[in-house]
This record gives structure tokens, sequence and C-alpha cells, in this order.
């Protein structure tokens, strides 16, 4: 593409954001999306939302309830949301592609040094400062969304009954989200203020690019095509589809490369409510039905995939890798592995895009209906409650070296082992807290000050 074909394109967006700085806030996302669901959520919420203004709370909040109502990672697929709106089709692929290349990058290395030594740990401490910083930014998010997300008690009763719900008793997180959207349905439908959508642009900012973009008529890749939609589907469904269909013709079901196209493209149709909800079952196939890994190594992996930028649901690349490095047939083990990774990592993402891309804008053209949009609105409050629940997981894993499950009465959670405390851990998260909350320091500053801490401590032996 010509330099006059890129400015007519970025002139059509009608925002004024060009591709390249788009490219670069995209790829600061990518290098920063510690912390699972809610620390990339955070990131883009605090760059996206109130840094750049480049998306209004309210149309940011309803994408997110739209990416998590999907399969997949969906901080990712919110990413590609949003670079879709921005800079079209191209836009959604430069956002959703940029944001897992760090991780898979990260794990790739992360995997040849686990496969020909198998101890990962000093990378591990690497990242020992930056986790207790993401807890710090995670907890901002919550509080964040929170404020503008809940106000009103219906609200916040939605948010403490989804946190209730999927924290202490393990409710699905389908039945949480469709819950709250019937009852928001429902109370907009009967007229309760309650159920309003969240307001655009408050705070006296001036209204966000994309917005402005969509005030007046729709850009032609937000309108809903049924030929458009048969077209998307075409492709993406193709570029997922036939290397799975290809490996299972000429290498057979019993190959391992055919194993893990299979099992992972099963996967990627499952995984709602992230990573979380179906790791226990990956970890479960892969280690007893199939034997690709063992359970310590499992639980290395997610610690690498915990401890590197990009969705938590990498660590099936980690997976996949180890299958075909055990299982090369007649390739060297580090090619082998090589392939299998990238085939576990394709499998995954390639399906976000298709949800993205084919779903998007019909559900842009929805945000004026008054019952989707109080439905919406219950959801996002049980959203923040989903978050909070993430963002207790975190900070019990990174503060704790130990928990304890709890299944009796219904209950199901896991209980910190209260001996089991992670003091440096405790101390780097509360000062990295205090920065932020009390100082209001920059995330980089404050990301950067705990890391340096971190290799500070390994250094004098603390941890």
């Amino acid at each position: 593409m010509d330099a006059t074909t890129n400015k007519t394109a970025e002139a059509d967006a009608g925002h004024g954001i060009s591709f390249r700085e788009a490219f670069q806030v995209w790829l600061r996302v990518a290098l920063l999306s510690f912390g699972g669901p809610a620390g990339q959520i955070a990131v883009m919420h605090r760059i996206l939302v109130d840094e750049k203004n480049w998306i209004s709370e309210s149309r940011f909040l309803h994408a997110l309830n739209y990416c998590m109502l999907l399969p997949g990672p969906e901080a990712q697929q919110l990413a590609t949301y949003i670079g879709w709106l921005l800079h079209r089709t191209a836009g959604g692929i430069m956002a959703g592609g940029l944001f897992i290349l760090p991780g898979v990058i990260a794990i790739m290395g992360l995997s040849y040094i686990y496969a020909a030594y198998g101890n990962v740990g000093f990378v591990e401490a690497l990242f020992f400062g930056l986790k207790a910083a993401v807890l710090a930014i995670v907890i901002q998010a919550v509080v964040r969304v929170g404020k503008r997300a809940l106000r009103n008690r219906i609200m916040i009763a939605l948010a403490a009954a989804a946190f209730i719900g999927i924290f202490f008793f393990n409710v699905p997180f389908p039945i949480i989200i469709i819950s709250a959207g019937v009852i928001g349905y429902l109370g907009a439908k009967s007229g309760r203020s309650e159920f309003a959508a969240v307001g655009h642009g408050g705070n006296g900012k001036k209204a966000a690019a994309v917005d402005s973009m969509l005030s007046d008529e729709l850009p032609d890749h937000v309108r809903p095509s049924v030929p458009r939609a048969l077209r998307v589907s075409a492709v993406w469904l193709l570029l997922w589809l036939v290397p799975v269909g290809a490996l299972l013709i000429g290498l057979g079901q019993a190959n391992v490369f055919s194993q893990i196209a299979l099992f992972f493209s099963k996967m990627a149709l499952v995984t709602f409510g992230g990573a979380y909800a179906v790791l226990a079952y990956v970890a479960q196939q892969a280690v007893e039905h199939y034997h690709w890994v063992q359970p310590r190594e499992m639980l290395d992996g997610l610690g690498m995939a915990e401890t590197t930028p990009g969705p938590l649901i990498m660590v099936l690349q980690f997976v996949g890798f180890m299958a075909a490095f055990r299982d090369p047939g007649q390739l060297s083990p580090m090619l082998a592995g090589t392939l299998g990774g990238l085939l576990a990592t394709w499998v995954t993402f390639t399906p976000c895009f298709l949800w993205i891309f084919l779903g998007a804008p019909f559900i842009e053209t929805l945000r004026g209906n008054k019952g989707l949009a109080g439905a919406l609105t219950a959801i996002t409050a049980a959203v923040v409650g989903v978050i909070l629940n993430l963002s207790i997981w975190f900070a019990l894993h990174t503060v704790f070296r130990e928990t304890t499950p709890v299944r009796s009465a219904g209950l199901s959670f896991d209980m910190p082992v209260l001996s089991s405390i992670d003091f440096p851990a405790l101390v780097l998260a509360v000062a990295a807290a205090t920065a932020i909350f009390r100082f209001n320091l920059g995330m980089l500053t404050v990301l950067g000050g705990s890391c340096a801490a971190g290799v500070a401590l390994r250094a004098a032996g603390i941890i």
C-alpha cells in the first residue's frame, strides 16, 4: 500500500489517529499486558480511556461485555475489537496480533530453556517485582471501573452477587453473565432508571476519538452486512480449519500434530470465562489422557504464562511445545517443539478474530437498544465482580506461596495458607499501591521501579 493510499485510509477513519501511532500504542499495551485478564483490561483501560481518550468509558465497557460473552481470552478480543473500530480489519489484526506477540516470543524462549535445562527459576525471579506492581494496577482497575459502573445499589448488589457466586461457589461464568443480562433486560423494560446505560464522555472530557468518528453516519465497516459476514466467516474459518484438516488427512489422528490441532481447536470453542475457567480441564487432559506433560511441568508452564506478557491461555503454547518435543517423529525435538507450540497458538487465537470481525458490527448497532442497553449495564456490574474475583485470585497467588482448597457445604474456593505469606511480595505490592494511589505515579515508573526492586532482592538472596 503506497503513502497516498495510507493517507486516504487514515483520513477516511475520521478520528485523526494514524496507523503508525496506533501501532506504537498497541505495542505498548502488549508489552505491559501482565497479570491475567484483570491486569490486561486495567492496562487497556488506563491507556485507551484515561490517557489517550481514544474510546469512551461506555463504549469500552460495551465492547468488554461482548468479549466477556465469547470463548477465548477476553482481553485479546477487546484489543482486537477496539483496533477494528479504529482502523477496520487491519487495525483489529494489528491490535489482536500485537497483543499476543510478546507472549508468543517469551513463552517460546522459555520453552527452549525449559526443554534443554528443566529450570527457568531465574526468569521467574526476574518478573517477581513486576507481578507485585501488576497487582496494584489490577486493584486500581477494579476501583476505577467500579466507580463508573456501580452507580446505584442495584448495580452494587449485582457486582457483589457475581463476586460471591464465582469466588465462593464456583458458579459457572456463563450463568453469572446470562443471569445479569436477563435481570438488566427486564429492569430496563420495566422502566427502572438504575438500568440506564452509562453516559458518554463524563468527567468533563471531550468526546473520545472513536465516539466522535461514530457520532454522525456510521462508517462502512461498522455497519452490519450479511454478505460481509459470510465473507468474514469463510476467510477465518478457512484460516482456522484448513491446517487442522490438512494435518488430520496427511498425518492421521494418532500423530501428535493432529492431536494438538484438534484438541486446542476444541478448547477455542469452550474457553468461556477466560483461561481460568478451562485450564483445569486442559491440565487434566494434557497430563492424564495425552501424557504430554507431567503435573509439575504444567504448573511450571502456568508460572511462565503468569509472569510474561499476554493472555494466561498462552500456557497452551508451552503444552503444545512439550507435546511435540517429546514425540518429534522425523524432526529434531526443538524444531518439532517449535512447530507444536506455534500450531497450538494458531488454532487457539485464530477463532478469536473470527468472533470479533463477525459479531462486532452487529453489536455496535445494538448500542441504542433500550433492553440491550439495560442488559449490558447489568452485565457490566457483574463483570466488576468477576474482575474483583480475578484480582483476588491473582493477589492470593502473588502474596501467598500456598493455598488450600475449601470444598464443603456448597463452597468451592481456595483459602490462603497464612504461614506461607511471601513478605517480599507483600511489601513490594503495598509499595506499588502506595505509589499509584497516594503519589499518583505513572504506570511505567511503578513497573520499572518494582522490577528493579525484584532484581535487587534476588541479588541480595532475599527471594
